[in-house]
């Protein structure tokens, strides 16, 4: 048993990126327990493949939601009307009312800070600052698209950067790109909890499941919270989402929209199903992919994410036993009780590789196995750390996929605050229940309907049990009545936003829309084929909503 992780996988090599360039950030995802459910888009190559169905119709809406004009075309993609201050209260005025100044910072991208409230229920009592960076429209501008990459603790502006190689170009003709940092990421007031070597530390435990093992890992995440509480301050209590989908309005507004256009991915899902429930008015064009049903109980998530996992896992060691160079044999049963055995065989003596002060325990032997199945590009790498921790006892293969899942550098640094923002954010945003016999019953429940990977999604309930702020309170509608069709991607065998929970968010919106993917990973936009992309684009550009069922 491993203690709660945070979420990132190593981004998939695109080829498409120019020589020296950086490979986009690690996706990220809402985790339940362990795995972090990673969440974004890795620069992939794309597959083209046919739809199943007719692309849709479009909506009679402009870009920002509203009307055409009388004897417009609606697919024409007039500029969004200016936004109102209607409605919106006198102390949150100076938010909406600033001037952004925007930095040329290179590469036809601009840099801003924007300034929203510290706590939304006193919004004149302090101010944070959000880190924003926006790539330009390459053609006529129509609006914003605001993104979000996921986590939560994924950083927007790092995100951004990868656009123009990822996103489709009718979309980046017509719409600026935002990428922002949420309150409690990178540059935006992040959490701060533990340093590097502590980290280190904290990555590699792993607890074992009796009375003895389950008091460590409670005491472990008190302690914890009380570190990112002392190197954090007061905004640690403040990151929950629901604050940070009020400041993506702020931002709607200052950047000239009368509605929002948004991309989220994974827990970007979550965030953008949040502004959607408290502002259904502002939404105009939404996507919401690798999604989250934010009516499940954390129990409900975790079991299901743990299928999910085990159901990836599987495909993956049936890929693996019909190709060449496999080191497991036998049928996908027997091949799975190997990597249980390798597991287990590593908890009870980590494994050398090549660093004495670094051995790979279980905890980041699973982090090393999880990592490469976010993408099917990734199972060759998988592959071959298998084989070298089964044939030679080495994992240094693992380990590395460990180490990009959490933002490990080389160097013994690590690149980003996503571990620590995931829990900060996680444990403002709901609590399960801590108590220990409805934890037993959970835990068996769990590892029953996953028992290769299962025991790593349980007894979640401890790691927020102290945190040192309550849940925050939540308002707003589930079902966001009222709003412009809101489009929800879902892949068959995602394994960290199982297809299940794109079907349950598109039931939970009124106006929501499924679009299904058949494949493998996590999240489709940018990463699967011309159909998600087509789709896609045609929605932002033209206002085509697809006909519901469709399948790409």
């Amino acid at each position: 048993m491993t203690p709660a992780l945070h979420e990132t996988a190593s981004p998939v090599p695109d080829p498409n990126l120019p020589a020296g360039a950086a490979q986009p950030p690690r996706p990220s995802a809402r985790r339940s327990r362990l795995v972090r459910a990673a969440a974004a888009v890795a620069g992939l190559s794309l597959v083209l493949a046919a739809c199943s169905s007719d692309p849709g119709t479009k909506v009679q809406t402009g870009v920002d939601g509203s009307s055409p004009s009388a004897g417009a075309d609606p697919s024409d993609g007039a500029s969004s009307a200016a936004p109102s201050t209607d409605g919106i209260e006198a102390d949150l005025l100076p938010f909406y009312e600033q001037t952004v100044e925007w930095s040329d910072c290179g590469s036809g991208f601009e840099c801003a800070d924007i300034e929203v409230p510290f706590d939304w229920d006193d919004p004149a009592a302090d101010t944070i600052t959000l880190g924003a960076k926006r790539y330009l429209s390459s053609g006529e501008r129509k609006g914003t698209v605001l993104i979000n990459p996921g986590g939560p603790g994924g950083s927007g502006v790092e995100f951004v950067q990868y656009v123009p190689f990822i996103f489709g170009k009718p979309l980046l003709e017509e719409f600026d790109v935002l990428g922002f940092d949420p309150r409690g990421v990178g540059e935006s007031s992040p959490v701060a909890c533990l340093s590097d070597a502590e980290r280190d530390v904290s990555d590699a435990k792993t607890y074992t499941p009796d009375d003895a093992g389950l008091a460590e890992m409670q005491a472990d995440a008190k302690a914890f919270g009380e570190k990112c509480l002392e190197n954090t301050g007061p905004v640690l209590g403040e990151v929950d989402t629901q604050s940070s989908a009020r400041d993506m309005d702020v931002i709607r507004h200052v950047v000239g929209d009368a509605q929002l256009n948004y991309l989220g991915f994974s827990y970007g899902t979550q965030l953008g199903a949040t502004y959607a429930g408290l502002y259904p008015e502002n939404v105009g064009r939404m996507v919401l992919d690798g999604a989250i049903d934010l009516r499940l109980t954390d129990h409900e998530m975790s079991l299901q994410q743990a299928v999910g996992f085990e159901n990836a896992l599987t495909a993956f060691v049936e890929d693996c036993l019909a190709g060449s160079g496999c080191p497991l044999t036998g049928t996908t049963d027997e091949a799975l009780a190997q990597v249980t055995g390798l597991l287990d065989q590593i908890l009870a003596n980590p494994m050398p590789t090549g660093d004495p002060a670094r051995p790979l325990t279980q905890t980041l032997a699973f982090y090393g196995i999880a990592q490469p199945l976010y993408s099917e590009l990734l199972w060759p790498q998988l592959t071959a750390a298998l084989d070298a921790a089964i044939s030679d006892g080495d994992g240094s293969g693992l380990l590395a996929s460990a180490d990009s899942y959490n933002s490990r550098n080389s160097d013994g640094t690590y690149a980003d605050n996503q571990g620590e923002a995931f829990r900060a954010i996680n444990c403002l945003d709901s609590r399960s229940d801590a108590d220990m016999a409805t934890l037993d019953a959970e835990a068996d429940e769990i590892v029953a309907a996953a028992p290769t990977v299962g025991e790593f999604f349980t007894y979640g309930g401890l790691g927020c049990a102290d945190w040192p702020f309550p849940q925050a309170e939540k308002t707003g509608d589930l079902a966001a009545s009222g709003a412009a069709p809101i489009l929800v991607i879902g892949t068959t065998n995602d394994p960290a936003t199982p297809y299940v929970w794109a079907q349950g968010l598109a039931e939970q919106l009124e106006s929501g829309v499924l679009v299904t993917y058949e494949g493998e990973g996590h999240t489709a936009y940018g990463q699967s084929n011309s159909c998600v992309l087509d789709t896609v684009d045609a929605y932002f550009t033209d206002g085509t909503v697809p006909d519901e069922g469709l399948v790409c």
